[in-house]
């Protein structure tokens, strides 16, 4: 591998405008594509397998007409205080609002709630449900001024108005300010890392133009796909996050190769060769593990990690190519023959470009440099068991809110209060009960009943003695007369636990009913849908976390050639990700923390998030892996002692480590800021899972786990050392290629404290 990325960094540095054209015009057709694709409409999430979803597909085809209308919007009057909405003139108010509706080319009918019970016990709140003739995503601008008239109209005659219902459902678009302080931050990251602004502008040159490409894709293949808006912005975030990251790790990688004296076009290939081989493994770690997500079973989480994979393997693919040949284009300017000399090296710190010119004293290499990393190391090796000790209580103290774990899908009560939706959700709560808002829905199939009309009954009365329950509906029966639906609304909340008992006491009881009269009888409903995706997500854990460990650990054996070194990596993930969750149930659970990170509204934890966020972390811990641990091992097998093996590493790539880290954790957390409930956890669970296992995990616990191994860190039985295959990603193979190091610098190869020539 290491040779063949080799070439490929040589000749991406020689054909540098071909890579720069190439990939600007795979810019401009994504941009063209997604600029005249139609908009595309998120979609209710699908659990097939489940009650759930099998009565929707029943009801798919038992009743047609159902599902033929368009969005809906729901309009909510509050009488003024001391006042019923019932009142002549508040009654006037209404009526005049919802007639305003009327004669919309794509409205379609609006109810009257004094005609259809749709008011309050105590008379102050009514609500009208408004349907038009086409979907949401392709209403009017003009149809939804329409509706905000309406509602003005009433608001001027005294009277609270909110709107919610899927006319008014739109995610968040990414590019709000939260967002920008992320990269900005991510940008005067990059420059203390580098020291120079030419090579930071060029990893967020590099992440930006993967990205933009990325969107752009996710974008033009929403409707042909079924993409959400939650797809782009995961892709958005995990692009841009790992597209810097990647690009930081292969310009470090230059610099030092600069740094021994080889010439740029060779410094290319062979950080390309040595970082991008570690790239290469740890792009591939996180586009496995987020397409393993379509072994779940959830449409839209298939769906979330094939659009995270692509931006990863995106984000590859640019750092690989496109980095190099930038580092041509700014770092030269003119073929070598005709170059100034210190126009070789823009992308260096000014301290080493001076170093580098004729006379000057030899540069210093990453390999001198004694910074906080390498006085970081020493200091851990000097107290391994109490460094150990005390990160590992730290992470489970940090987890242990991980058993009070809830799951659950967000609805409007979730919502910032600022929005219509959430204060109509409110105001629906007050007024008919915290269970209106999640109603469920029962399906009777009589079809093979020998009398349907008794089938149906005998479920109806027995629904209605189950405790928990607010009201039935009256049957509404299909054309064909062999199926029967009830409205069935709870007391208690739709994300409450006492309405999931009520889910499953309701179906034991109803299905009891119903198969002594030979009808089939299901409960769905978008609440119901919720529990079994929730319940779901719970049951799958475990097997994907244990598919995920098992994947680690062969990975990380054929890398490392190791048995040890595996072992410890996985565990340190469960460590991290199990304060990660930790986390989760903290602030979005019990509110900790909530009002400073704008969260207004605690419940359980989305329930698609544990697993998705263990599937990206898996594999960006296996980036700060096997980056601080390939150099370690890299010093190993050229005869560094362990202890001196651990200094190397984080001599050479803890700083950038710890660089790459803090990027994560300011892009993850910038989209904390959007107020999307789906956003605001994945943003919180991942930047805290980022935090944990770079800061933690991998320069506390992984090198004070390897001090106390030693040299058994290292060890692999002869059998396996001959039956695993070597992919060689410290670049063994590249001692023997390219030009020998010329200049100034080129006494750094051999003046390390270990041989790094074949490095």
């Amino acid at each position: 591998m290491a040779t063949f990325l080799h070439r490929i960094g040589r000749w991406a540095f020689r054909r540098r405008r071909r890579v720069a054209v190439l990939w600007l015009a795979a810019l401009v057709l994504a941009i063209g594509a997604a600029a005249t694709a139609p908009a595309g409409e998120d979609e209710d999430l699908a659990m097939p397998g489940t009650e759930s979803q099998q009565a929707f597909d029943l009801l798919d085809e038992r009743f047609p007409d159902a599902n033929a209308q368009g969005a809906e919007a729901r309009l909510v009057f509050r009488a003024p205080d001391g006042q019923r909405i019932t009142a002549e003139e508040n009654k006037a108010a209404v009526e005049e609002a919802l007639g305003s509706l009327d004669g919309g080319t794509q409205f379609a009918s609006a109810t009257d709630p004094f005609t259809t019970g749709a008011v309050s016990e105590d008379g102050t709140i009514a609500y009208s449900t408004v349907t038009y003739t086409v979907d949401a995503v392709d209403l009017t601008d003009a149809t939804k001024d329409a509706l905000q008239d309406a509602a003005g109209d009433a608001r001027e005659a005294g009277l609270t108005v909110e709107t919610g219902g899927s006319a008014l459902d739109s995610e968040e678009e990414p590019g709000g300010t939260t967002e920008l302080v992320g990269v900005a931050v991510a940008a005067v990251v990059l420059v203390l890392a580098l020291g120079s602004l030419v090579a930071a502008g060029l990893s967020l040159l590099t992440a930006l133009l993967g990205v933009a490409i990325a969107f752009g894709l996710v974008t033009a293949l929403s409707v042909p796909l079924g993409l959400s808006s939650t797809v782009a912005i995961l892709a958005l975030m995990l692009g841009l996050a790992v597209g810097i990251d990647y690009a930081l790790f292969i310009t470090s990688r230059f610099r030092d190769e600069r740094a021994r004296g080889h010439a740029p076009e060779e410094a290319a290939g062979r950080a390309v060769g040595t970082a991008g081989s570690a790239v290469v493994f740890a792009g591939a770690t996180v586009v496995i593990a987020l397409a393993g997500l379509s072994v779940v079973g959830i449409p839209e989480l298939t769906r979330m990690g094939l659009g995270g994979a692509g931006a990863v393997t995106l984000a590859v693919l640019v750092a690989l190519t496109l980095t190099p040949a930038l580092f041509g284009l700014f770092g030269i300017g003119a073929s070598p023959a005709r170059a100034k000399p210190r126009a070789w090296g823009r992308v260096l710190p000014r301290a080493l470009r001076k170093a580098m010119r004729p006379g000057a004293a030899r540069p210093h290499t990453a390999t001198d440099r004694k910074g906080f990393a390498t006085r970081w190391a020493r200091f851990v090796l000097r107290r391994p068991a109490a460094v150990l000790l005390t990160a590992v209580l730290g992470l489970g103290v940090v987890a242990a809110p991980v058993l009070s774990l809830e799951l659950g899908l967000p609805g409007d009560e979730s919502k910032s209060v600022e929005t219509t939706q959430r204060r109509a959700y409110d105001l629906l709560s007050e007024g008919f009960g915290p269970g209106f808002n999640g109603p469920l829905t029962v399906v009777v199939d009589t079809s093979r009943s020998e009398d349907p009309a008794a089938a149906t009954d005998r479920v109806v009365k027995t629904v209605e003695k189950v405790d928990g329950i607010a009201s039935v509906g009256d049957p509404v029966l299909s054309r064909t007369k062999d199926t029967a639906l009830l409205t069935v609304v709870p007391r208690t909340a739709p994300n409450s636990t006492e309405t999931k008992d009520l889910v499953h006491a309701l179906r034991e009881k109803a299905s009891g009913a119903g198969a002594e009269s030979g009808a089939d009888v299901f409960v769905t409903g978008k609440t119901a849908l919720n529990i079994d995706i929730s319940e779901a997500m719970a049951d799958a854990l475990l097997p994907y976390l244990t598919v995920v460990i098992g994947l680690a650990v062969l990975l990380l054996l054929v890398v490392f050639r190791s048995i040890l070194v595996p072992v410890k990596a996985a565990l340190g993930f469960l460590l991290s990700v199990g304060a990660a969750f930790g986390v989760l149930v903290a602030v979005f659970q019990w509110g900790w923390a909530a009002d400073l990170l704008g969260i207004e509204q605690t419940g359980p934890v989305m329930s698609l998030m544990p697993i998705l966020i263990i599937g990206i972390v898996f594999g960006l811990a296996m980036d700060y892996e096997v980056f601080l641990l390939s150099r370690m091992r890299e010093a190993y097998v050229h005869g560094a002692a362990p202890d001196e093996a651990i200094v190397g590493g984080f001599r050479h790539s803890g700083r950038v480590v710890a660089a790459a880290a803090v990027i994560m954790i300011s892009v993850f957390g910038g989209f904390v800021g959007i107020s999307t409930p789906t956003i605001q956890t994945m943003g919180v669970g991942l930047a805290s899972a980022v935090a944990f296992d770079a800061f933690v995990v991998r320069m506390a616990i992984v090198p004070a786990v390897m001090a106390l191994l030693g040299h058994r860190a290292w060890w692999l039985p002869r059998t396996l050392n001959r039956v695993l295959p070597n992919v060689d990603i410290e670049g063994e193979a590249l001692g023997g290629h390219g030009p020998a190091p010329v200049g100034p610098g080129a006494d750094a190869v051999v003046r390390g404290p270990f041989p790094v020539g074949r490095g």
